[in-house]
């Protein structure tokens, strides 16, 4: 920030866990944050997968500013040892962590565009003098334009799944089938949600730990509900990575989601059907489903499908400012190689910060589970690591901004070149910024199952 902005807010998008986190480290370093969160409460989105068990324990996904701002309230950090589901997550560590920043978080506050103050994206003069216009439309109708002197976006890529069709649009017939299709893991604790399962054929699309969970949750519904099966589609084919790094993980519980994967197939709850790439969706006269391939191929009908594609980010709100995104994963251009999942898997990335993160427009930063644009395998130690440097660096320390602070568990996969027959783009979904899973979760039909996600 410069002279004319320093004394402006930060205004940070998203009150997930890498946007309050993005708070409490601009809190520790003087500076003023103002948190936006377009949800009722801070991690909405994790809330809506509250269900879903992480891969991380406690220790991992409490970030150390954060839990500093804590510790005087008498909140007491849980058991470092143990894995929070969603829910835990959300009401135990990211509503507390929002009521210690009180008003400089706003709830129902949706970010509808940013730019630099009376200067679109093409205009050059005094750009770098103006401060950010931060546009805001809130739940009761309001609209307001707030000035800021950096923009930090940890808005994540909830919002954003992607589609059944393997060319990243949506398939024929997608839109229509909707009422069969679900884009995320299913609560199979919930008895509405389970009946819409048991003793039914359900097609998984992804190949992430997305995927895992739903696979292994359908597995243990079978051993229930007579007649349940799952048919698993993957976009490429099956190799040594496919079920990911199993007891070479260094986060065991996500290497015992893959086993779990692997169990479910092997145990015949799945059939896997291997380089299927969704054209289109066509409708029986029963009512079920038939997916066609591009090379022709249709598969027995089903009768729900669970879309599990991966995610993408949301640019339209900050189309106004001057990124610099590779043109592939939409992610920063100094990132995207790190990322790249052609190349890597999460244990391959190293830790990363503000240099990463830049952007020609300065003061502008991506940062969490949007930061990868559409990679997959995204960490909250990750999403922390990056806002305690891109905090740093917006108080002027540069020394600490370039300083890694994170070692990262290694997925036991993680070769470089050949590990994916395309990029593989199915992978977790996160409300905030992370990407986890598990150990075990009852499902309420009897059988703890591994379950996965962020």
């Amino acid at each position: 920030m410069n002279a004319h902005t320093a004394v402006l807010p930060t205004v940070v998008i998203g009150a997930g866990p890498v946007g309050l986190a993005a708070a409490a480290h601009l809190v520790e370093r003087g500076l003023e944050p103002l948190v936006l969160e377009a949800g009722a409460s801070a991690g909405s989105a994790v809330r809506e997968w509250s269900h879903v068990r992480l891969f991380s324990p406690w220790a991992e996904v409490v970030d150390p500013a954060a839990e500093k701002l804590l510790s005087p309230t008498g909140w007491t950090a849980p058991d470092g040892a143990t894995y929070p589901t969603g829910g835990d997550w959300a009401e135990k560590y990211l509503r507390p962590l929002a009521d210690v920043l009180g008003d400089k978080v706003r709830f129902g506050a949706t970010v509808t565009g940013v730019s630099r103050l009376g200067r679109d994206r093409v205009v050059d003069a005094d750009r770098d003098r103006q401060p950010f216009t931060v546009h805001v439309a809130y739940a009761d109708g309001r609209e307001e334009r707030l000035t800021a002197g950096a923009v930090i976006d940890a808005s994540g890529t909830w919002s954003t799944p992607g589609p059944i069709g393997g060319d990243g649009l949506p398939a024929l017939g997608e839109k229509a089938a909707a009422d069969h299709l679900s884009y995320r893991v299913p609560d199979l604790e919930n008895p509405d949600v389970r009946a819409r399962y048991a003793g039914r054929r359900t097609a998984v699309i992804g190949s992430g730990a997305s995927a895992f969970t739903a696979l292994a949750s359908l597995a243990a519904l079978a051993e229930k509900a007579p007649g349940t099966h799952a048919v698993w589609i993957l976009r490429r084919g099956i190799g040594g990575s496919t079920f990911g790094g199993g007891e070479a993980d260094e986060l065991p519980a996500r290497g015992a989601l893959g086993l779990a994967a692997k169990a479910a197939v092997d145990d015949g709850h799945a059939d896997a059907v291997t380089g299927f790439r969704t054209t289109s969706v066509e409708r029986t006269d029963e009512q079920r489903l038939v997916l066609v391939a591009e090379d022709g191929r249709r598969l027995d009908p089903v009768d729900e499908v669970i879309v599990l594609t991966g995610f993408r980010p949301d640019l339209s709100f900050v189309s106004e400012l001057r990124l610099g995104l590779d043109d592939r994963l939409q992610a920063p251009v100094e990132l995207a190689p790190l990322i790249d999942p052609n190349v890597h898997s999460c244990g391959t990335v190293y830790p990363h910060g503000v240099r990463e993160l830049s952007h020609p427009e300065e003061g502008v930063y991506l940062v969490g589970m949007k930061s990868y644009g559409r990679a997959p395998t995204f960490l909250a130690m990750t999403g922390y690591e990056q806002v305690r440097s891109v905090s740093a660096a917006l108080a002027g320390d540069r020394e600490a901004a370039e300083r890694v602070e994170l070692t990262l568990p290694e997925t036991g996969v993680c070769g470089g070149a050949g590990l994916f027959d395309e990029p593989d783009t199915s992978g977790d979904e996160n409300g905030g910024g992370c990407c986890a899973a598990p150990s075990t979760l009852q499902i309420g039909i009897g059988a703890p199952v591994p379950t996965g996600g962020c």
